[in-house]
Protein backbone atom coordinates (compact mmCIF):
# COMPACT_ATOMS: atom_id res chain seq x y z
CA UNK A 1 0.00 0.00 0.00
CA UNK A 2 1.22 3.51 -0.79
CA UNK A 3 2.57 5.01 2.43
CA UNK A 4 1.04 8.35 1.43
CA UNK A 5 -2.49 6.98 1.18
CA UNK A 6 -5.30 8.28 3.37
CA UNK A 7 -6.48 4.72 3.85
CA UNK A 8 -5.57 2.83 7.05
CA UNK A 9 -1.93 1.77 7.14
CA UNK A 10 -0.84 -1.76 7.93
CA UNK A 11 2.79 -1.42 9.03
CA UNK A 12 4.81 -4.61 8.64
CA UNK A 13 7.82 -3.32 10.59
CA UNK A 14 7.97 -2.42 14.27
CA UNK A 15 10.46 -1.44 16.93
CA UNK A 16 10.32 -2.44 20.58
CA UNK A 17 12.20 -0.05 22.85
CA UNK A 18 14.19 -2.16 25.30
CA UNK A 19 17.39 -0.23 26.02
CA UNK A 20 16.39 1.56 29.23
CA UNK A 21 18.14 0.89 32.52
CA UNK A 22 14.93 0.57 34.55
CA UNK A 23 16.22 2.52 37.56
CA UNK A 24 12.86 2.57 39.34
CA UNK A 25 12.65 -1.22 39.11
CA UNK A 26 15.93 -1.85 40.91
CA UNK A 27 17.07 -4.18 42.36
CA UNK A 28 15.12 -6.40 39.92
CA UNK A 29 16.77 -4.77 36.92
CA UNK A 30 20.27 -5.15 38.34
CA UNK A 31 20.27 -8.70 37.01
CA UNK A 32 17.64 -8.71 34.25
CA UNK A 33 16.57 -6.10 31.66
CA UNK A 34 13.19 -4.59 32.41
CA UNK A 35 11.39 -5.99 29.31
CA UNK A 36 12.26 -9.53 30.48
CA UNK A 37 10.50 -9.11 33.82
CA UNK A 38 7.63 -11.58 33.91
CA UNK A 39 3.88 -11.11 34.17
CA UNK A 40 1.98 -14.35 34.78
CA UNK A 41 5.11 -16.29 33.86
CA UNK A 42 5.72 -14.52 30.54
CA UNK A 43 8.27 -11.74 29.89
CA UNK A 44 6.74 -8.34 29.19
CA UNK A 45 8.39 -8.13 25.78
CA UNK A 46 6.87 -11.43 24.67
CA UNK A 47 3.36 -9.97 25.00
CA UNK A 48 4.37 -7.28 22.49
CA UNK A 49 5.98 -9.73 20.08
CA UNK A 50 2.85 -11.89 20.08
CA UNK A 51 0.50 -8.92 19.60
CA UNK A 52 2.56 -7.43 16.79
CA UNK A 53 2.80 -10.78 15.03
CA UNK A 54 -1.00 -11.17 15.25
CA UNK A 55 -1.35 -7.70 13.69
CA UNK A 56 0.69 -8.70 10.64
CA UNK A 57 4.08 -7.30 11.61
CA UNK A 58 6.80 -9.46 10.10
CA UNK A 59 10.03 -7.65 10.99
CA UNK A 60 10.87 -6.45 14.49
CA UNK A 61 13.78 -4.33 15.62
CA UNK A 62 14.72 -4.45 19.30
CA UNK A 63 17.20 -1.94 20.68
CA UNK A 64 19.24 -2.82 23.73
CA UNK A 65 22.02 -1.62 25.99
CA UNK A 66 21.77 -2.72 29.64
CA UNK A 67 22.09 -6.52 29.82
CA UNK A 68 21.15 -6.64 26.15
CA UNK A 69 22.65 -10.08 25.62
CA UNK A 70 19.81 -11.50 27.68
CA UNK A 71 17.23 -10.03 25.30
CA UNK A 72 19.05 -11.47 22.30
CA UNK A 73 19.33 -14.83 24.02
CA UNK A 74 15.62 -14.98 24.81
CA UNK A 75 14.17 -13.61 21.57
CA UNK A 76 16.65 -15.09 19.10
CA UNK A 77 15.73 -14.58 15.47
CA UNK A 78 11.99 -14.44 16.19
CA UNK A 79 11.13 -17.55 14.18
CA UNK A 80 9.06 -19.14 16.95
CA UNK A 81 6.62 -16.21 16.69
CA UNK A 82 6.63 -16.10 12.89
CA UNK A 83 8.63 -12.87 12.71
CA UNK A 84 12.23 -11.90 12.03
CA UNK A 85 14.03 -9.92 14.73
CA UNK A 86 16.99 -7.62 14.19
CA UNK A 87 18.87 -5.89 17.00
CA UNK A 88 20.04 -2.31 17.35
CA UNK A 89 22.83 -2.26 19.92
CA UNK A 90 23.38 1.01 21.78
CA UNK A 91 26.26 2.20 23.96
CA UNK A 92 26.15 1.94 27.73
CA UNK A 93 23.60 4.46 28.98
CA UNK A 94 21.56 4.13 25.74
CA UNK A 95 20.54 6.88 23.31
CA UNK A 96 17.14 7.93 24.74
CA UNK A 97 13.99 7.30 22.73
CA UNK A 98 14.60 9.69 19.84
CA UNK A 99 18.25 8.75 19.44
CA UNK A 100 17.45 5.07 19.69
CA UNK A 101 14.83 5.17 16.94
CA UNK A 102 17.08 7.29 14.72
CA UNK A 103 19.93 4.82 15.22
CA UNK A 104 17.65 1.95 14.15
CA UNK A 105 16.22 3.58 11.01
CA UNK A 106 18.43 1.59 8.60
CA UNK A 107 16.85 -1.58 10.00
CA UNK A 108 13.29 -0.25 9.85
CA UNK A 109 13.07 0.68 6.18
CA UNK A 110 11.37 3.58 4.37
CA UNK A 111 7.74 2.90 5.30
CA UNK A 112 5.82 3.89 8.48
CA UNK A 113 6.57 1.60 11.41
CA UNK A 114 5.20 0.84 14.86
CA UNK A 115 7.17 1.72 17.98
CA UNK A 116 6.19 0.40 21.41
CA UNK A 117 7.82 0.84 24.79
CA UNK A 118 9.06 -2.50 26.08
CA UNK A 119 8.04 -1.69 29.65
CA UNK A 120 4.28 -1.26 29.18
CA UNK A 121 1.60 -3.93 29.22
CA UNK A 122 -1.54 -3.56 27.13
CA UNK A 123 -4.23 -5.43 25.27
CA UNK A 124 -4.10 -2.90 22.42
CA UNK A 125 -4.58 -4.85 19.16
CA UNK A 126 -2.23 -2.78 16.95
CA UNK A 127 -5.08 -2.11 14.54
CA UNK A 128 -4.25 -0.33 11.26
CA UNK A 129 -4.10 3.36 12.20
CA UNK A 130 -6.12 6.05 10.44
CA UNK A 131 -3.03 8.16 9.79
CA UNK A 132 -3.42 11.18 7.46
CA UNK A 133 -1.12 11.25 4.48
CA UNK A 134 0.82 14.25 5.75
CA UNK A 135 1.18 13.08 9.37
CA UNK A 136 4.68 12.30 10.57
CA UNK A 137 3.47 10.39 13.62
CA UNK A 138 0.33 8.76 14.99
CA UNK A 139 0.14 8.24 18.76
CA UNK A 140 -2.09 5.99 20.84
CA UNK A 141 -3.47 7.93 23.82
CA UNK A 142 -4.93 6.52 27.03
CA UNK A 143 -6.61 7.78 30.19
CA UNK A 144 -4.30 9.50 32.63
CA UNK A 145 -2.92 7.11 35.26
CA UNK A 146 -2.33 8.16 38.87
CA UNK A 147 1.35 8.79 38.23
CA UNK A 148 0.61 11.17 35.30
CA UNK A 149 -2.61 12.97 36.29
CA UNK A 150 -2.09 16.00 34.01
CA UNK A 151 -1.55 13.94 30.87
CA UNK A 152 0.73 14.71 27.93
CA UNK A 153 -1.15 15.93 24.84
CA UNK A 154 -4.63 17.04 23.83
CA UNK A 155 -6.52 15.02 21.21
CA UNK A 156 -8.74 17.32 19.16
CA UNK A 157 -11.97 16.33 17.40
CA UNK A 158 -10.04 16.58 14.14
CA UNK A 159 -7.91 13.62 15.20
CA UNK A 160 -4.80 15.77 15.55
CA UNK A 161 -2.73 16.03 18.72
CA UNK A 162 -1.70 19.30 20.28
CA UNK A 163 0.59 20.48 23.04
CA UNK A 164 -1.82 23.35 23.73
CA UNK A 165 -4.22 23.66 26.65
CA UNK A 166 -7.39 21.69 27.26
CA UNK A 167 -7.96 18.23 28.63
CA UNK A 168 -4.96 16.05 28.03
CA UNK A 169 -4.52 12.34 27.68
CA UNK A 170 -1.42 10.24 28.36
CA UNK A 171 0.80 9.01 25.56
CA UNK A 172 0.82 5.23 25.84
CA UNK A 173 4.29 4.71 24.41
CA UNK A 174 2.69 3.16 21.31
CA UNK A 175 2.84 4.97 17.99
CA UNK A 176 3.42 4.81 14.26
CA UNK A 177 6.19 6.98 12.80
CA UNK A 178 7.32 7.95 9.35
CA UNK A 179 11.11 8.02 8.93
CA UNK A 180 10.77 11.63 7.75
CA UNK A 181 10.09 12.66 11.36
CA UNK A 182 13.82 12.14 11.98
CA UNK A 183 15.13 13.60 8.71
CA UNK A 184 16.78 16.63 10.35
CA UNK A 185 18.27 14.67 13.26
CA UNK A 186 21.93 13.90 13.81
CA UNK A 187 23.14 10.66 15.40
CA UNK A 188 23.48 10.71 19.15
CA UNK A 189 21.53 10.93 22.37
CA UNK A 190 18.24 12.87 22.17
CA UNK A 191 14.63 12.56 23.42
CA UNK A 192 11.59 12.02 21.22
CA UNK A 193 9.20 14.53 22.83
CA UNK A 194 10.70 17.72 21.27
CA UNK A 195 10.41 16.20 17.80
CA UNK A 196 6.77 15.33 18.43
CA UNK A 197 5.97 18.80 19.77
CA UNK A 198 7.58 20.42 16.75
CA UNK A 199 5.54 18.21 14.42
CA UNK A 200 2.38 18.90 16.42
CA UNK A 201 2.90 22.63 16.00
CA UNK A 202 2.89 22.00 12.24
CA UNK A 203 -0.31 19.93 12.47
CA UNK A 204 1.46 16.73 11.53
CA UNK A 205 0.78 14.40 14.46
CA UNK A 206 -2.47 12.45 14.58
CA UNK A 207 -3.76 10.31 17.41
CA UNK A 208 -6.37 7.91 18.68
CA UNK A 209 -7.89 7.21 22.06
CA UNK A 210 -7.68 3.68 23.41
CA UNK A 211 -10.00 2.76 26.27
CA UNK A 212 -8.70 -0.75 26.83
CA UNK A 213 -6.20 -2.08 29.34
CA UNK A 214 -2.85 -0.34 29.57
CA UNK A 215 -0.29 -0.08 32.32
CA UNK A 216 3.15 1.50 32.58
CA UNK A 217 5.23 -1.00 34.56
CA UNK A 218 7.22 1.67 36.33
CA UNK A 219 7.58 0.18 39.82
CA UNK A 220 7.83 -3.27 41.39
CA UNK A 221 4.42 -2.64 42.98
CA UNK A 222 2.76 -2.11 39.59
CA UNK A 223 4.43 -5.24 38.28
CA UNK A 224 3.11 -7.27 41.21
CA UNK A 225 -0.39 -5.82 40.83
CA UNK A 226 -0.52 -6.67 37.13
CA UNK A 227 0.90 -10.15 37.72
CA UNK A 228 -1.85 -10.90 40.25
CA UNK A 229 -4.52 -9.48 37.93
CA UNK A 230 -3.47 -11.56 34.90
CA UNK A 231 -3.04 -14.73 36.95
CA UNK A 232 -6.48 -14.22 38.43
CA UNK A 233 -8.01 -13.61 35.01
CA UNK A 234 -6.33 -16.69 33.56
CA UNK A 235 -7.48 -18.83 36.49
CA UNK A 236 -11.06 -17.62 36.09
CA UNK A 237 -11.02 -18.50 32.41
CA UNK A 238 -9.46 -21.94 32.91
Amino acid sequence: MDSRSNRPLSPTHAMILAAGRGERMRPLTDIIPKPLLKVAGKPLIEYHVEALARAGVRRLVVNHAHLGEQLVGFLGDGARWGVSIAYSAEPEGALETGGGIHHALPLLGPEPFWVVNGDVWTDYPFSPPQMPADSLAHLVMVDNPQHNPRGDFMLADTGLLSDAGGERLTFSGIGVYRPELFSACAPGVFPLAPLLRQAMAAGKVSGEYYAGRWLDIGTPERLQTLDAEIRGRDAAGA
